[in-house]
């Protein structure tokens, strides 16, 4: 930091000039034509930073528990049907054959739905990381991780039939772009346009359904199944749009993510100014209440399928807008009212 005498005006110098004199912080220093350089003190105030945080070692017990917990009551399971066939055959040996055979049924349909929960899993891990990939090739401008992310996508994208226009004209010009960022972004705009549109048109008919449901409903309890119902369909409609496709654990784990976006994003309740733009203007006060209960209801579902947009995308935002809430909420209520009258 430089203190000069109020005469001076602001100059350009050098540290080895022989008119720039280095002074002691807190020391007195003469009024001078040379340009007197004081070193910053450290600031007392400034706070300490934290050490990084320790990776757990030894055993984790909780998964030890869970771990043994769940091994014996597989061997109970399998002891109890054990001794079942056994007693069925000690009674009659068809008995005893009839639920064998049906022994080995069981566990081949476990074994298949057990495969199937795995490759679900697999596909949203696939999903999640392809999204981080290509937010990390946006930012660094990376074009070698341009290009895989959007080799990616293209093999992922050969699922859907109806892109198969799309993904022949990204792949056209993916040697034509030099900088990676240009490059997520044509994949964007190229493959989740389409996508991105029918997913709006999904989230707006649920939310439309929800609303008209619970405006007409005269039971609380079919109220919160149908929105609970209609909340696990939007989201496994909008994952196996983007190429998810999840099983039941996979269904359960996107909910859990949807959630904790809308804790992150800001929530479910619907805030002052979003009641104000939807329910303002003097609709308020003609609203009856069971038509503005559908309304808050449709409006819930919308975000939960907005927040599910963001976690089944298997690209970020970046290229096309994000779909908003807003333009949502102006036809939701036009739809309620209707239901109602």
């Amino acid at each position: 930091m430089s203190r000069r005498s109020d005469q001076r005006r602001p100059a350009v110098f050098r540290l080895d000039d022989p008119d720039v004199i280095v002074a002691p912080a807190g020391s007195e220093t003469p009024r001078t034509e040379r340009v007197v350089v004081t070193p910053d003190l450290d600031d007392p105030a400034l706070p300490v930073p934290l050490p990084p945080a320790r990776r757990r070692r030894g055993i984790a017990w909780g998964t030890l528990f869970w771990s043994a917990a769940g091994g014996l009551v597989s061997l109970g399971v399998g002891l109890a049907v054990t001794r079942l066939i056994e007693d069925l055959f000690a009674r009659a040996e068809w008995l005893g054959w009839t639920a064998f055979g049906l022994a080995v049924l069981a566990a081949l349909a476990l074994l298949v739905v057990t495969a199937r929960e795995v490759a679900g899993l697999a596909r949203l891990s696939t999903i999640e990381a392809l999204r981080e990939r290509a937010a990390a090739a946006v930012l660094g401008d990376d074009r070698t991780g341009a290009e895989s992310v959007a080799s990616d996508l293209l093999a992922l994208a050969r699922r859907n039939p109806h892109l198969a226009r799309p993904r022949k004209q990204l792949q056209e010009h993916l040697t034509d772009i030099i900088d990676g960022a240009d490059l997520v972004r044509l994949a964007e705009r190229e493959l989740m346009a389409p996508l991105d549109a029918e997913a709006k048109r999904l989230v707006a008919a649920a939310a439309k359904r929800v609303s008209v449901v619970t405006a007409v409903s005269p039971r609380a309890a079919v109220d919160l199944l149908f929105v609970f119902v209609t909340a696990l369909m939007l989201v496994r409609r909008l994952a196996e749009l983007y190429g998810g496709r999840p099983g039941a654990l996979g269904l359960f784990r996107l909910m859990r993510m949807v959630i904790a976006h809308l804790a992150v994003t800001g929530g479910m309740a619907a805030g002052d100014s979003l009641v104000q733009q939807v329910l303002g203007h003097g609709v308020a006060a003609k609203l009856s209440a069971r038509l503005g209960e559908g309304v808050l209801n449709g409006l819930l579902t919308a975000r939960l399928g907005l927040a599910a947009i963001d976690v089944t995308r298997p690209l970020p935002f970046d290229a096309l807008p994000r779909p908003a809430l807003t333009d949502l909420a102006g036809d939701l209520v036009r739809r309620t009212r209707d239901a109602e009258t």
